[in-house]
């Protein structure tokens, strides 16, 4: 339990940094793929997101069982 809860914060941390990057203009998007918690970190990642004025786009892998996290500046389609 407690090495599933290090693998989350860990995955978190990277995806907040993904969110201040694109935030802080130093990249328009930044995808963080290979996730093993991407879709239980959708939720909170678009709460920062928000909070940081870009966001975040879940990519569904192809059997819908997980995602990836995409990370856009807000208007970029």
């Amino acid at each position: 339990m407690a090495a599933t809860a290090r693998t989350l914060e860990y995955e978190f941390s990277i995806v907040r940094s993904a969110i201040a990057m694109v935030a802080s203009g130093a990249a328009p998007a930044v995808t963080v793929g290979g996730l093993h918690f991407g879709e239980e970190l959708i939720r909170p990642a678009r709460r920062f997101a928000l909070q940081a004025g870009v966001r975040v786009v879940p990519l569904w892998t192809c059997d819908e069982r997980g995602a990836d996290i995409r990370v856009e500046l807000l208007g970029d389609d």
